[in-house]
């Protein structure tokens, strides 16, 4: 094969299918056969629907899909720890490698002009292979499928860096505002860290039954006015000690901090959005702990698929709705209603 198809986002919530020829991977670089690659709710919200994204965000017209895992299929000059046929997961940035956010495994936050990220400003996981650097792989277990590959990087490690930088544990009730893709990787992974008792709230009724039908909470109910009584009611009138918002959405956002108890932790993961609110009486006065946290890093990620692997845990269990890849404009449609769990491109061996 010297050409295969790939997925490119025009911008006005359609999708192009282009030919590209099949990449030689360069020195420190290797070629990956794609297995899977899920879409991302930043694809939907900076990408697809039309282009909002500058500078770390910018999309550069390049294939898509930031969410890959395959199989390396060729490895260039100079890689020192894969060859081909290695499983690997994709961290989805690659950064300039010098600098100290680059050096502390960090790639998401490197200012250097090379960053760029894959699907946004070179090409993505929506194509037959792609060409990779070989410090972005992580080994991909036996024991995990490429489905689940591919949910790491982004959604699952957004999640994984969350939580354990709150550090949620088995002391905890974890409210989380978003039953989204990333809500539901909160949900599984907390409960894996230990949370007794998993709150969840969204204002999509279809998300909120799916998360109910994956057992993945134990109370979910609607993001509406009613909203922080019930997660009083089912807390005694405490709160949660830890949280976390995975929507993006302010009046989310807002729940998330008020339904936090006194001395709490909470997160914002989710993209995009602003936020007000009166800082003494929910931040200050009840003493609670707000983190800002963003992706994950590379050594991180690593620590995940190691425990994802020894605790049998599975994230393909969120995957809804999968798809070939010549069904990519389905894939994104169906991904830009919102009422899905993950949505996945899988590809035929």
């Amino acid at each position: 094969m010297t050409t295969m198809p790939g997925v490119v986002l025009p911008g006005n919530s359609t999708v192009e299918m282009r030919e590209y020829p099949v990449p030689t991977p360069g020195h420190g670089q290797v070629l990956v056969k794609m297995k899977a690659s899920s879409i991302c709710g930043s694809d939907i919200r900076a990408i697809y629907r039309e282009h909002l994204g500058v500078g770390d965000e910018a999309y550069r017209g390049v294939i898509a899909g930031h969410e890959p895992s395959g199989q390396i299929v060729e490895a260039g000059p100079g890689c020192k720890q894969f060859k081909p046929g290695d499983r690997v997961v994709l961290y989805h940035i690659s950064g300039c490698g010098v600098c100290e956010d680059c050096k502390g495994g960090y790639m998401i936050s490197c200012h250097g002009r090379q960053r760029a990220a894959y699907g946004w400003q070179r090409d993505g996981g929506h194509a037959d292979y792609l060409l990779a650097e070989e410090n972005t792989c992580v080994r991909l277990p036996d024991n995990l499928s490429y489905v689940d590959g591919a949910l790491v990087a982004c959604g699952y490690g957004t999640a994984w860096e969350a939580l354990t930088r709150i550090g949620v544990n088995g002391r905890d009730r974890m409210l989380i505002t978003g039953l989204g893709p990333v809500g539901l990787a909160a949900a599984q992974l907390g409960r894996a860290l230990g949370a007794r008792e998993i709150l969840g709230c969204d204002i999509s009724a279809g998300r909120i039954e799916i998360a109910q039908k994956m057992g993945l909470v134990d109370h979910a109910f609607a993001s509406d006015e009613d909203a922080l009584e019930t997660i009083r009611s089912l807390t005694g009138g405490k709160g949660c000690e830890a949280s976390i918002d995975c929507s993006g959405n302010a009046q989310a956002r807002l729940l998330a901090l008020q339904g936090t108890r006194q001395w709490g932790r909470c997160a914002f993961v989710g993209e995009g959005g602003k936020v007000d609110f009166d800082v003494s009486p929910l931040l200050i006065h009840p003493q609670i702990t707000l983190y800002g946290s963003w992706v994950t890093s590379t050594n991180h990620m690593e620590d995940l698929v190691e425990r994802l692997s020894r605790w049998d845990l599975h994230p393909e269990r969120t995957v809804t709705d999968r798809f070939p890849l010549s069904q990519a404009a389905e894939a994104y449609q169906v991904a830009d209603q919102g009422q899905s769990g993950k949505v996945c491109i899988v590809f035929e061996d």
